[in-house]
């Protein structure tokens, strides 16, 4: 008797087959459409979704950059008594490792006015050096200086609020509050004059157009404070290990604190920026999804097409196995090219997502990414190395399932009866 040879998975054989029913011809015009719309739609879809979660990532990482630029990781608070021992508590915590900056701030709400104009402010007293080492401002001083902030009266003011109020670097606007003195006629708002000693622009319409800062005494005079502070804004190294710092800091003040950290203060905006990126790669998922789809009504009208030579290939010894692995090879071969592409197209662009922004914007004449719509003077885009991993495979995982039902049916196939009517 002959010993029957078994071929070994995946042979050089079973490869050069699923190869040539990946090319088209003539009566099989209609199966190759379909094919090539599969390759599109992973291509597109894989290249969507890296473009898009790239987006997302680059839009939470600059407003974090430009929110936490301004405002501190934790807000320290006191409690039980006034924060009268604001300098020690603060030197206290500016001890602590991890901690960058601690600045005690006195603030208060206002209405800024001018020859010109009138609107309400967030008037934030603050230390000259604590403001000049606050580098989103200090670093985007675009008129005037903070040099001998803390010696005088001058104000530093966001370029938004120095617009709308027609004012430059070294005019005078009024600060007025609505606690003021107390008469016997009541309480009056208290008004005072100051000096626009430097006009700051963050990139953030809403911080840009809000906040004034002042020398910290001044600010205690002017908001009856004397010898206490409204909180500590705590700037730390690393705000996603917020967690650590809290409970470094509530040892290191020495006193009843109360703290509210970044994630707090903006939760409202954070949440809904997390849920617009969860609901924008379930949707784009489905194109990926419809794209696997396609393969399967491809690969299933392929192998009713090839029934012939599939029953040829049984009665020459090939086995069910290697059918399977065949019309594995072809459907898969579909899905790992698409995604292979669609990685590549995403990555290039994502790298010059900003030069395509402004092309486009040149070659339509429209303004694509309005900073005052999106608070960012540009389009960014940060690629997260899992994330984009997890779309790869994703991708691949979903081809890879689409293959296995058809090739299943073409393994499955009665040699005798796709022959009978040839």
């Amino acid at each position: 008797m002959r010993a029957t040879h078994q071929t070994r998975p995946f042979a050089p054989f079973e490869w050069l087959i699923s190869l040539r029913y990946l090319r088209a011809r003539r009566k099989e015009g209609f199966i190759s459409v379909i094919a090539g719309f599969s390759f599109l739609g992973i291509m597109l879809g894989v290249a969507t979704l890296i473009i898009v979660m790239a987006v997302m990532n680059g839009f939470r990482k600059e407003l974090l950059d430009k929110i936490l630029g301004l405002n501190g990781h934790l807000l320290v608070q006191p409690l039980e008594s006034p924060l009268t021992d604001w300098k020690e508590v603060a030197d206290r915590i500016n001890t602590v490792q991890g901690v960058r900056l601690a600045a005690p701030i006195v603030e208060g709400q206002a209405l800024a006015t001018s020859p010109f104009g009138a609107t309400g402010v967030l008037v934030r007293g603050i230390r000259s050096d604590d403001l000049t080492n606050i580098t989103s401002i200090a670093r985007n001083i675009k008129q005037g200086t903070l040099e001998g902030f803390d010696e005088g009266q001058g104000l530093a003011i966001g370029r938004r609020l120095a617009d709308q109020l027609s004012v430059r670097a070294g005019d005078n606007i009024t600060i007025v509050a609505a606690k003021g003195a107390v008469t016997p006629m009541g309480t009056l708002p208290r008004n005072k004059t100051y000096r626009v000693a430097a006009v700051f622009e963050i990139g953030m319409s809403e911080y840009d157009a809000a906040f004034v800062f002042m020398p910290i005494t001044e600010a205690q005079a002017y908001f009856n404070r004397p010898n206490d502070v409204t909180a500590i804004e705590v700037y730390t190294t690393d705000p996603d290990k917020i967690d650590v710092f809290r409970k470094n800091v509530t040892e290191a003040a020495g006193r009843p604190i109360f703290m509210v950290d970044w994630r707090q203060r903006n939760a409202t905006f954070f949440n809904a920026l997390q849920v617009e990126r969860n609901v924008m790669f379930l949707i784009l998922t489905l194109i990926v999804l419809v794209a696997a789809l396609n393969i399967i009504s491809g690969l299933i009208m392929l192998v009713k097409d090839k029934g012939s030579d599939i029953a040829i290939l049984r009665t020459m010894g090939a086995s069910q196995g290697s059918i399977m692995r065949i019309f594995l090879i072809t459907g898969a071969s579909i899905g790992v090219v698409g995604t292979v592409i669609g990685f590549l197209v995403g990555t290039v662009i994502c790298m010059n997502i900003e030069t395509i922004r402004k092309f486009i914007s040149w070659l339509t004449n429209t303004e694509l990414f309005s900073p005052e719509l999106y608070f960012l003077s540009k389009l960014p885009a940060e690629m997260d190395t899992g994330e984009t991993f997890a779309v790869v495979l994703m991708a691949l995982t979903l081809s890879l399932l689409a293959t296995l039902y058809p090739s299943w049916r073409a393994a499955r196939l009665d040699p005798v009866e796709a022959l009978r009517y040839e």
